[in-house]
């Protein structure tokens, strides 16, 4: 079941990654079906589908259900892109062909059944996590942190939108992940990375509210993550 995943994720990987220059991109946007990179494009995929699973007759089904999906799938992008969803729709796409792609594997090596042998309070307890360290972490570190104001309006103009709260959000994510994996030096390095970074923004500053006000959510930040992780460990092996 994973050879054959890998071999088809790799298939993919060629021929939406490696063999798809932007300039067949733009063209697929703008002529949309009528565009000749669209069918190279979907014939590049072929061509690698077939040789990394070395021109096996067995996989025909499969073959023909990721090709004419990726067709139909990369039409229907086109057809639906602006500017405004482009980073969604690439995400919906790409998500599109990898559930294929779980489909054609299920076909020649069924896995769906062993969904039954999930433990599921273990899943939730982890989606739980996940939405705390992130969405509900957010919220709690504006809520703690609200009582002072301190704006940087140059910064600001400066700054991408939202940049902050993405970046809070990741650090949290790989700061959860450290703990799971026992790797407490990654929480260490990530934090003297962070304080490297934000070097020039405390040096920059008249006087310490700055500083201190990034240190309050640095470390809110990184306690909350860290405490989350802790508690996930702990319960994990009780359930």
């Amino acid at each position: 079941m994973v050879a054959l995943f890998i071999k088809l994720i790799l298939a993919h990987l060629i021929g939406d990654f490696l063999i798809h220059p932007q300039k067949w991109v733009k063209h697929k946007n703008k002529y949309k079906q009528n565009s000749k990179y669209l069918y190279l494009h979907i014939l590049i995929h072929a061509l690698a589908l077939a040789i990394i699973l070395l021109f096996d007759t067995t996989y025909w089904l499969g073959f023909l259900i990721i090709i004419i999906s990726h067709y139909l799938i990369d039409l229907t992008k086109i057809h639906l892109r602006t500017k405004k969803n482009n980073r969604w729709l690439f995400a919906l796409d790409q998500l599109a062909h990898l559930l294929v792609i779980g489909v054609v594997v299920n076909i020649y090596e069924p896995y769906l059944s062993l969904i039954y042998n999930v433990n599921y309070s273990k899943l939730l307890l982890l989606l739980t996590s996940l939405i705390a360290v992130t969405s509900m972490s957010s919220i709690v570190m504006k809520t703690l942190i609200s009582k002072w104001k301190i704006e940087d309006k140059g910064d600001k103009e400066d700054s991408l939108e939202d940049a902050g709260a993405y970046i809070g959000m990741l650090e949290r994510l790989f700061v959860f992940l450290f703990i799971l994996m026992g790797f407490m030096e990654g929480v260490g390095f990530l934090l003297a990375a962070k304080s490297i970074f934000r070097f020039g923004d405390l040096s920059r500053a008249k006087d310490r509210k700055l500083t201190e006000y990034v240190l309050i959510g640095t470390l809110i930040s990184f306690g909350l993550a860290m405490v989350i992780g802790l508690i996930y460990n702990y319960v994990t092996v009780t359930i």
